[in-house]
């Protein structure tokens, strides 16, 4: 073993060292010897020579049969007593509330009819078929080719040629076929582009289906919601309404990938039947009541996440990603609460948990406009590449009109809409961001 460092050094009066004192203040020979008291960590020190390993010997415990050793035991088999109990409690509560579930909507439903072949129309016709293979799901598409791939082949050829379809979902151009006989509708055309397609085919419509809506967005020049763009269009005031909305990517459903969403409506009842349509092992429904609150949230998040988008853009780095989400979803709760939402949906899966998603992952439509605005492309040249739509570019003008009718200041969201209409660059808002009055938060 090699000497410690707290053992005096081998030297004697004679050494080299002591022959000329000007090495030293004092003479070694004549001082008195002097006692050094060195502090050691409480920890153990181990001393060992080059090459060599040396294990630290473990921390004392108390021997097997000790008072500290017993007791110590008694609070870990406590703690996982109260655990495995909690447990037992929540497994069956789940497996009581899912004997008692009824499913009387599931079995008397025929036919579903989902309006627009894009991705997430696509996934959800996908899902619902898998829910019940005798059940009809008819897909009404614009696109000829899309409705041959569909029909001939079971494949989107535009947006999901990977992935098979379910043999019961079909396709065709035929509004009065698509929707004859249906029991529920599923809405999943953009926002700008609804109230005209339900104009066109209103006539074939039942006054009693009830329209589940998959659309997020405002309408530009109206700044009208779905809920309110859906009854108008279709003429009737009465026509059964719920939005569906949370963190779901297309692609993620179409992998049958646990997802969770929420169902709203007016209708307790209708928000519980579709919530037995969609349930399943891959996919959780909450209810709600707050069609508000789930459809502006669904609107603001797609602003946000090009705002997101434009960070990632600059190399802001994560500080800044959190401080601009951290604002925005402030800024959506501000006008979402004085449009009447409640404050419960805007941290919950419609609200938060769809912001997250959008914000932070890079499937995200808006958050890749937003990336490639802050990496210097036109936006002009980003839409024209895009073979899907982007809904935070036209609705960002229609927030910040709300926002103004409202009396609500929206400083990031604001910054998004002046980026669109190209009266501002990413770089010089984020310096405008930056300089604004420091102020306390709320």
């Amino acid at each position: 073993m090699a000497a410690s460092f707290l053992e005096p050094p081998p030297f004697s009066a004679a050494h080299s060292l002591f022959k000329t004192p000007t090495h030293l203040p004092f003479n070694p020979l004549n001082s008195k010897p002097t006692t050094y008291f060195i502090p050691l960590p409480r920890s153990h020190i181990c001393l060992c020579a080059a090459g060599e390993t040396v294990i630290p010997p473990a921390s004392p415990s108390p021997p097997d049969n000790s008072p500290e050793y017993n007791a110590s035991l008694e609070r870990s088999k406590d703690r996982r007593k109260i655990v495995r109990v909690a447990w037992e409690k929540l497994v069956r509560w789940s497996r009581s509330l899912r004997s008692k579930a009824k499913t009387d909507v599931l079995e008397r439903t025929n036919k579903v009819v989902v309006l627009g072949g894009g991705s997430f129309g696509t996934a959800m016709a996908a899902h619902v078929a898998n829910r019940k293979s005798q059940m009809e799901v008819s897909m009404l598409v614009r696109d000829h080719q899309v409705c041959r791939s569909i029909n001939e082949n079971h494949f989107n050829c535009k947006y999901f040629p990977a992935h098979k379809l379910p043999e019961n979902v079909v396709a065709t151009t035929n509004a009065k076929d698509a929707l004859e006989g249906a029991d529920f509708c599923f809405h999943s055309v953009p926002v700008q582009f609804s109230a005209s397609f339900l104009e066109e085919i209103a006539d074939y419509v039942d006054p009693s289906l009830p329209f589940i809506s998959l659309s997020k967005g405002l309408e530009l020049n109206t700044f009208r919601m779905m809920s309110q763009i859906i009854p108008r269009a279709l003429r009737n005031p009465r026509q059964p309404y719920v939005v569906l909305s949370g963190p779901s990517f297309a692609l993620e459903l179409m992998n049958k990938l646990p997802t969770a969403m929420v169902v709203a409506s007016k209708d307790k009842k209708m928000a519980n039947s579709v919530q037995q349509l969609l349930a399943s092992k891959t996919m959780r429904i909450s209810t709600s009541s707050d069609v508000t609150g789930v459809e502006i949230a669904g609107a603001l998040k797609n602003v946000l996440a090009i705002a997101a988008g434009i960070v990632e853009g600059l190399n802001l780095g994560n500080n800044s990603m959190a401080a601009l989400v951290s604002q925005g979803c402030s800024e959506i709760r501000w006008l979402a609460t004085k449009m009447g939402a409640k404050s419960t949906t805007l941290t919950g899966l419609s609200g938060n948990g769809d912001i997250m998603l959008t914000c932070f992952v890079n499937l995200s439509r808006n958050r890749t406009v937003g990336v490639r605005l802050g990496s210097g492309e036109k936006l002009d040249d980003i839409l024209s590449s895009m073979n899907q739509v982007a809904e935070g570019v036209s609705t960002a003008g229609a927030v910040i009109a709300l926002a103004q009718k409202y009396k609500v200041k929206m400083p990031v969201l604001t910054a998004v809409a002046r980026i669109v209409d190209n009266e501002l660059t990413p770089t010089k808002a984020v310096f405008e961001l930056m300089n604004l009055p420091q102020v306390e938060e709320v």
